[in-house]
């Protein structure tokens, strides 16, 4: 089996952090995003992926050929952001015909059996129950719970199965016969090629698709969603060592040579390799690797690579009915 993971988002949406780094290089609980995503393939047995890059490609590209010596990746670079389907088809002459293909969006972590994705013999997606499917795809399901209809964000919604960006494909030739009449007829939805138009190709050439349910399903998109998924990926990590001189809320993720000094850190937070933090309070944040926080109070935060904050903690003795104004 072949994963697919395609990368190639610009990610303005976490601006200013992809200025300088690409979105899925952006740490989370303690690793790049895409660390996470690849981590979970190789333990699941996956040996060879094609990753899909585009902007700063350079640094995905020399991040895994030195993480994941054991893995044999093809980068293909996307020159142009035409959506998903685009995105797949772009990697096609790394596929065989007869590969079957795990496509994982490189962007979102997943907490799934992923023996689960290819049970049943035949190709399945990944789909959660939401209460306003309109902003995804979706699936419609016959009376065998097999796939009879894919749409691509519904006006009107005809059903809660979204699918949540993990696709097993049985046989890849399927899909890039599928893809390649997207591009050549040029089929677009809201102006790109999108990957569930080619999956409708699909069904409607006689393939099968059944459903598996990912319950798990965290975006990296946004400061609040980057945070909210860090918030649930420590809690599965082990409490923290005691460090001396200060105190250590778990959960929370603190790199062994991290240098901490009288401060408070968590819960929910994320300290990266090399970074030091002096008297702070740090809480629901995440501080990246090598950044410096010194004297500072912070919550729902997230600090960059080699970024340095700096503040001023204030001592006051104050009287009875006094009124004290601090201005910027």
């Amino acid at each position: 089996m072949k994963a697919v993971i395609p990368v190639a988002g610009v990610g303005t949406r976490l601006r200013p952090h992809t200025y300088a780094l690409p979105k899925v290089l952006l740490n989370v609980a303690g690793k790049p995003i895409l660390a996470h995503i690849l981590d979970e393939l190789v333990e699941y047995g996956i040996t060879e992926a094609t990753i899909i890059t585009g902007y700063m490609g350079d640094l995905i590209e020399n991040f895994v050929t030195h993480r994941y010596t054991n893995l044999k990746v093809d980068f293909v670079e996307q020159s142009q952001m035409l959506g998903l389907g685009h995105a797949i088809w772009t990697g096609k002459e790394t596929y065989k015909e007869n590969d079957e293909l795990l496509i994982i969006l490189g962007d979102t972590i997943f907490d799934v059996d992923l023996q689960n994705a290819i049970t049943g013999g035949c190709s399945s997606i990944g789909v959660k129950k939401v209460e306003d499917p309109r902003r995804f795809g979706v699936v419609l399901l016959d009376a065998n719970n097999l796939i009879s209809k894919f749409v691509e964000k519904p006006a009107e919604p005809i059903s809660n199965l979204a699918i949540v960006g993990m696709y097993y494909i049985k046989r890849a030739k399927k899909l890039v016969d599928a893809l390649d009449t997207l591009i050549t007829e040029n089929i677009k939805t809201k102006n790109e090629y999108q990957l569930t138009d080619a999956l409708q190709i699909m069904l409607e050439k006689g393939e099968k698709f059944n459903t598996f349910l990912v319950e798990g399903w965290y975006d990296c998109g946004k400061p609040e969603t980057l945070l909210s998924t860090n918030k649930f990926l420590l809690e599965q990590y082990p409490i923290p060592s005691k460090i001396d001189g200060s105190v250590i809320i778990p959960p929370c993720f603190i790199a062994a040579d991290a240098n901490i000094k009288n401060s408070i850190i968590g819960p929910y937070t994320s300290i990266a390799s090399g970074c030091e933090i002096t008297d702070s309070i740090i809480k629901n944040s995440i501080i990246s690797y090598e950044a410096k926080v010194s004297k500072m109070l912070l919550h729902d935060s997230i600090i960059g690579n080699e970024a340095e904050v700096k503040g001023t903690f204030n001592r006051y003795n104050v009287g009875n009915s006094s009124n004290i104004e601090l201005q910027h």
